[in-house]
This record gives structure tokens, sequence and C-alpha cells, in this order.
């Protein structure tokens, strides 16, 4: 099966100083397809040498995403504060995950990745303690919340139900693993906390150990079904890769971690597209272990990931595209929940789509 074209977007990401030569209207599909991927801080990061020769439109735009990018950082660091004070007399150091963690960490994945959500990570035990202490400091759950969807995230979900602040409205995801308990991947979820690092200008909060961020980064792009935002996740894996993986020690310890935390098909699945796609350098022999846990439809695989991790863009699709994007969703959700839990979950999802909504009343 073909490969379908590369999007302009990927093209300049790859060799940021192509953008030079580009004409208007390329400018303007580039800043589209960086929109919809959720990338054009991350592309004003790449274009940072050559701000001054890009036109004067396209560089407005470019600026105003950096801009955005690191207000979002500033008020991020205060937001983990937050978190911290409320936590800190528990004796809880949460874990951060994702944007925040590569943010707090001083990453190079953090340049230019911009995000909705602080995510955390903390024992499931001390759950009942640690919804209580974030109440008292004025987070809440939505006020949309039914018994169904209670029950959804209590008893089949890897977090409690999302909180928003009730003065800032910011957003927090708490979550005491990595994948649902109802996946057909089953995480060592205690080995997670084994290797968690304190980070040295914050002592009460933590990050995961770069091997460990790398697999959960991997678990999360590659259990997911909606993949809007594909791309910048995929760039984060190749941050991560490059940086950790000048430590030769890294590159030893990958594999066989991902073994002990029941997450080898994602790594798999992140080294082959990383290098498939963006060229990410892992060593051979690296990759040649984590071949092992290869998918059994390898150019099928191919065919949907190839499309389905570009922007969500009419410019970056083929005929293939839509069928690819839902085969994953289809994929997700049958990694995420057994069959009976399944045809229970979208029968209700279904039938909730077919309810007439508050604002739109039944027609007579």
């Amino acid at each position: 099966m073909n490969r379908p074209p590369t999007p302009l977007l990927l093209r300049v990401l790859l060799a940021p100083a192509t953008a030079l030569s580009l004409p208007p209207q390329d400018w303007d599909l580039l800043l589209r397809q960086a929109r919809r991927g959720v990338l054009l801080a991350r592309l004003a990061v790449a274009l940072q040498p050559w701000l001054d020769q890009v036109p004067p439109g396209p560089r407005h735009h470019l600026h105003a995403a950096l801009m955005t990018a690191r207000r979002q950082a500033k008020l991020t660091h205060w937001e983990v504060s937050r978190i911290q004070a409320a936590l800190e007399p528990l004796g809880v150091k949460p874990i951060l995950l994702k944007g925040t963690a590569y943010l707090m960490a001083g990453l190079p994945a953090s340049h230019g990745r911009v995000f909705g959500d602080v995510d955390i990570l903390v024992p499931k035990a001390r759950i009942a303690d640690i919804e209580a202490a974030l109440f008292d400091h004025g987070w809440h759950f939505q006020d949309d919340l039914d018994a169904y969807d209670e029950r959804y995230y209590r008893d089949w979900m890897h977090e409690i139900p999302p909180l928003t602040h009730e003065q800032r409205g910011s957003s927090l995801d708490v979550h005491h693993t990595i994948l649902p308990p109802t996946a057909r991947i089953q995480v060592n979820t205690a080995a997670l906390f084994e290797d968690a690092q304190d980070l040295p200008n914050r002592p009460g909060v933590q990050v995961l150990a770069p091997v460990t961020m790398v697999l959960h980064s991997a678990a999360h792009l590659f259990h997911e079904g909606e993949l809007e935002k594909g791309l910048r996740d995929l760039f984060d894996l190749d941050a991560l890769l490059r940086d950790f993986g000048r430590e030769p020690s890294f590159w030893a310890a990958l594999v066989p971690r991902a073994r002990a935390l029941g997450l080898s098909r994602p790594l798999f699945l992140a080294l082959h597209y990383c290098t498939r796609l963006l060229g990410t350098p892992v060593p051979a022999d690296t990759q040649q272990a984590a071949a092992a846990d290869a998918p059994a439809w390898p150019r099928l695989m191919d065919a949907c990931y190839d499309r389905a991790l570009m922007p969500d863009h009419a410019s970056c699709d083929d005929a293939l595209t839509d069928s690819a994007r839902l085969a994953l969703y289809v994929r997700a959700h049958w990694l995420r929940m057994p069959a009976g839990l399944l045809a229970r979950h979208l029968a209700r999802k279904a039938w909730l789509r077919l309810q007439p909504t508050a604002d739109a009343p039944a027609e007579a």
C-alpha cells in the first residue's frame, strides 16, 4: 500500500530552513496545518533562527504562538505550586506527566509544547485524601457528571473525573495509573513509582525517570483512538529519545523496562514511527530487540498510522485517511475494554447522541 504524500508541515519541521523559499499561499497552508496539529508554537521554535526572514504576516502568527507558549509556561509553574501546596500536608509528592513534566523538568520536548491540562500521577490508595485536599483548595468536578460517568471513571478508568479550579478555570487530571485497569495491556503500576525523581528546583513534586517517561509517552499515543494531536505527541517522543539517548545506558534499559512495565508493544510502535516518519536516531540493536513485540499486521498498521498521525486538515488527507482514523478509533476502544463492557459503553454513547440537547428541543 502506497504511503500518502508528506504534509508541508512535516517537511518544514524536519528541515526548517526550507520554509524561507515558500510562496505566500504555502505559508498560509503551513500555518493552517500547524494550528490543526497543535504545533504552531513548535513550528515557531523551529523557525526562530530565521524569524526575521519570514514574511510579516506569518511572522506575526509565529510570534503570537511563542508568546502564548511562554504565558502558558508561566501559568503552569504557578498551577504546579498550588497543587504542591494542596498535597504537601498529606505527604504526597505528585508525579507530573506529559507536557507539564517536560516543562517543569526543563526538557527540550517542552520547547513550543502547548497543552490544556495539568496531569499528575498519585497512589490509588490515597485517592480519597487527595480528592478532599484538592476540593479544599478550590478544584471541583464538572457539573454535568452523572452516575454513569462517575462509575465509568471510578471503575474502568485510570484517572478520577477531570477537575476544574473554581477561580482560575485551570484543568487538572489526577491519574492513579497510566492505562485503564480494564485495558488489554496490564501495566505494572507499582513499578511506575519506583524510579520517580524529585525535581531539583521543586522537591515537593516528581517526574518519571527518563526511560519510564518515554514509555508513558508511547503508551499514551499508541493507546489513543483520537489522534488529532498525534503528530505533536510523536514529536514529543522524538525529542525525548534524542535528549535521553545521548546517554548510552538509556538505550540499554529501554526494552527491559518496557517488558517490566507491560509496555513492549507501545514501545515498538513508538520507535517504529519515530524512525519511519521523523528519522529519529535509534540504535539498531534497540530496534531489533523491540521488534520482538511488533504487531501481527505491520503493513496495515503502517497504512493507518501514516495517515492518522498527520494533522486533521483536508490538505493532509487522501482517500484512505478517514478509514485509517476509524480503524484506529475502533482499535483503541478494543484495547481499552473487554468486549461486553465495550458494547455496553458504545451503545450508551450512541443512544446519547440520538437524544435532544437542552438547547435543541426535540421536534414535535
